[in-house]
């Protein structure tokens, strides 16, 4: 039977999620850099405790003024000193509130440079380990960024998308472009039922691109997101997908 993790970023201070929790199986949140604070944190944690889904952090880059979708230019050095940063506050939360962190999924600019960058992708799998190798790793579907936490060691998510569109080379179509968001239920749930069904994607230009499909992303900042989260959740389980965490026997490698 076809399985798949429902992910969607929480904790960003611009959606309802409280109405997304019930739907999903796993939350990013967000650390306190491109959005949130610790009492952010700490109600999201809350409410994963509450609903069975499991925690996971979303740093990103210290841009607060552009949500973190603004790329910079920093040093892998210091691309791992941020990520630590992170790790260490939302950890220190979860750990007052009795709530294991079970993954760790960067944030906006800072995820696409890891899917693309190696260097980067390096610094960030290395500071995860680091800081606790029982974490996974979650990354864009084939990218550098599941690369490399492969080569360092941890267990990694492939990353697939239920409303970015995608380019002919499996990469997320840069938002602000053309197709870049999908912005209705139909065509969302049809993507997501190609990735879960069929571990196939279709780009803007039409082709039918092979993409692993460990965990499907919702975000949680668009305005209908609880309207989706319920679709998506419903429409794949009709469909005879099982929505389980990424943590379960999904086929990822130990």
């Amino acid at each position: 039977m076809p399985r798949i993790d429902f992910n969607c970023d929480l904790g960003e201070g611009c959606g309802d999620d409280a109405a997304i929790m019930p739907w999903i199986t796993s939350a990013n949140i967000a650390c306190g850099a491109h959005a949130g604070d610790d009492a952010t944190i700490r109600e999201t944690l809350r409410l994963c405790r509450q609903h069975g889904v499991i925690a996971g952090a979303h740093p990103g880059y210290a841009d607060r003024a552009h949500f973190g979708r603004r790329d910079m230019e920093l040093a892998p050095h210091d691309i791992a000193a941020l990520i630590r940063s992170q790790l260490e506050r939302a950890a220190a939360i979860a750990h007052d509130e009795g709530v294991i962190l079970h993954h760790v999924k960067p944030h906006g600019a800072l995820y696409n440079r890891s899917a693309r960058d190696p260097l980067i992708a390096t610094a960030i799998a290395a500071a995860v380990r680091d800081f606790d190798p029982t974490l996974v790793l979650v990354g864009l579907s084939g990218s550098a960024s599941t690369a490399a936490g492969d080569a360092a060691g941890l267990r990694v998510a492939h990353e697939v998308f239920a409303e970015r569109g995608y380019g002919n080379d499996a990469r997320l179509l840069p938002r602000g472009t053309p197709g870049a968001v999908l912005h209705t239920l139909d065509a969302a749930l049809a993507q997501a039922r190609m990735l879960a069904l069929h571990a196939q994607v279709r780009s803007d230009e039409g082709l039918r691109l092979p993409l692993r499909a460990d965990t499907l992303c919702l975000h949680g900042d668009r305005d209908d997101a609880a309207v989706f989260a319920r679709a998506l959740r419903e429409g794949l389980a009709a469909d005879g997908v099982d929505i389980l965490p990424f943590m379960a026997e999904t086929g990822m490698r130990p």
